[in-house]
């Protein structure tokens, strides 16, 4: 018999923050010029976002890491600016970073670029359910890395691109954290295109790379 969480939103917001936490010593190399992390500064949108979760869904889908207009501008994974405010129903609660990148500036919700993997995604989940309500009864997204990482150009650096040494750090605390999540939601499904074994009480979780 499993044990469920008296709050699922404190917990989820408790792993969450200590995510952000533990990965702030992370030194991803010389390659990346700028980090963004979207549950410190966009952590009131992110923490609207975490409060639609519903426990036990059907399916835990994870992306790998946000996206320069999706969750680096909304706090919200795949966080897509017009799918999350008409879809999610969330519009604030992201303020500037102290470091930006001159070409990958951090403009919330105001940001006119369309981030394509976010508006797709969130786009067939509201063809496939109609409402957030329903799509959160049957799913939940978590973003197993929650840093962006930019190069001098303003390219977008995905965690598999830095160094060993960081790599190893970003591993030990995402899947530390994912763990964690699988505990607290007690997802149903939980395989996908890509599986990795996790030290937690759920065996096998897959994450969904398409951020």
């Amino acid at each position: 018999m499993t044990t469920r969480t008296p709050n699922l939103h404190a917990e989820l917001e408790r792993i969450a923050r200590g995510l952000s936490r533990d990965l702030r010593g992370v030194k991803p190399g010389a390659a990346v010029a700028c980090t963004y992390d979207p549950l410190d500064y966009g952590w009131k949108a992110h923490a609207a976002y975490l409060a639609l979760a519903r426990a036990r869904p059907r399916a835990l889908l994870l992306g790998m890491n946000p996206g320069p207009f999706g969750m680096v501008q909304t706090g919200v994974p795949f966080g897509e600016v017009e799918a999350a405010r008409t879809f999610l129903g969330i519009s604030g609660g992201v303020r500037a970073p102290h470091v930006q990148h001159p070409k990958r500036p951090v403009l919330g919700f105001a940001c006119a670029r369309s981030e394509v993997s976010g508006r797709r995604f969130w786009g067939l989940m509201q063809q496939e359910f109609g409402t957030a309500a329903r799509f959160f009864r049957a799913g939940f997204v978590w973003n197993w890395c929650p840093l962006a990482f930019m190069s001098v150009s303003g390219a977008n650096v995905t965690p598999d691109k830095l160094g060993a040494s960081a790599r190893a750090a970003i591993e030990r605390a995402c899947d530390h954290a994912l763990a964690q999540v699988v505990v607290a939601l007690e997802p149903g499904m939980r395989s996908e295109e890509h599986t990795s074994e996790l030290q937690s009480p759920c065996n096998l979780v897959c994450r969904l790379l398409l951020e």
